[in-house]
């Protein structure tokens, strides 16, 4: 298996992406420890290659604890995933600064200290691999999307420093900019639409690939990102989006 014996703490692994890249990095074997604030919900917790950490990730002060509890647990640390995160979409005039507070928190502050708290862990083990989540909207914007989009193209730009500052410790940092991914919240975003169906199919039609993403693609290239396949590969950003941001709008 590609990651047999690997360690792993992926962050926000209890739903969606994350989910998705923790099913996935078990399927290869590897052990898991989940870190979010909220337990881990069945079957998922039934698991015996997983176990949650319960822990505010939007607070720093936590962070290196969670990290060496989790180290602990699984006996050293070879990979982090940093995919915990959140979004709040509203125009810039009525953005609160509690909102771009969490943004920042949670999707780029956290991050980065996590790095810091997992360094020495994988100095221990000769190496290892950081994976952090971005976006394509780290590249372009939705409408509304300011501060997510700032956060996210910070998670690009921390993930080139973190990888001329880690590689002489053997430790590779690349990022995954997800398009599209298939989610409760974005079937209730298409369930909203006058038409949902024609709203799917307008969706789909603006990927080449035929389909929108799912979980598990982003499970599949973080398993690629995180074993031995591509210790060559550091300090990039992978837009995984079937294509879209690939194709140029029609002219008319």
């Amino acid at each position: 298996m590609e990651l047999d014996g690997k360690k792993a703490i992926i962050t926000g692994g209890g739903r969606g992406i994350g989910r998705g890249i923790v099913e996935r990095f078990l399927a290869e074997e590897a052990s898991v420890v989940v870190l979010q604030r909220s337990p881990l919900e069945a079957p998922l917790a039934e698991q015996p290659d997983v176990t949650g950490i319960e822990a505010d990730l939007s607070d720093p002060a936590v962070l290196r604890e969670a990290v060496d509890q989790a180290a602990q647990q699984l006996g050293g640390v070879d990979v982090l995933v940093n995919k915990a995160g959140v979004m709040f979409e509203c125009e810039l005039e009525e953005l609160e600064p509690a909102q771009w507070q969490l943004m920042a928190a949670l999707n780029l502050q956290a991050p980065l200290f996590l790095a810091q708290a997992v360094v020495p862990h994988m100095r221990r083990r000769g190496g290892g691999a950081i994976i952090s989540v971005g976006s394509v909207e780290g590249f372009s914007a939705n409408p509304g999307h300011a501060a997510y989009s700032a956060t996210k193209a910070g998670i690009h730009g921390m993930t080139r420093a973190l990888a001329v500052d880690l590689g002489a410790d053997g430790i590779r940092c690349t990022a995954i900019a997800p398009g599209w991914i298939d989610s409760d919240l974005s079937e209730a975003y298409l369930a909203s639409h006058p038409d949902p169906a024609a709203a799917r199919a307008a969706l789909v039609g603006m990927h080449p690939v035929g389909r929108t993403g799912r979980p598990a693609d982003v499970g599949d290239l973080a398993v690629f990102l995180a074993g031995d396949g591509a210790r060559f590969l550091s300090g990039e950003t992978i837009v995984l989006d079937g294509g879209r941001t690939a194709r140029l709008p029609t002219p008319f």
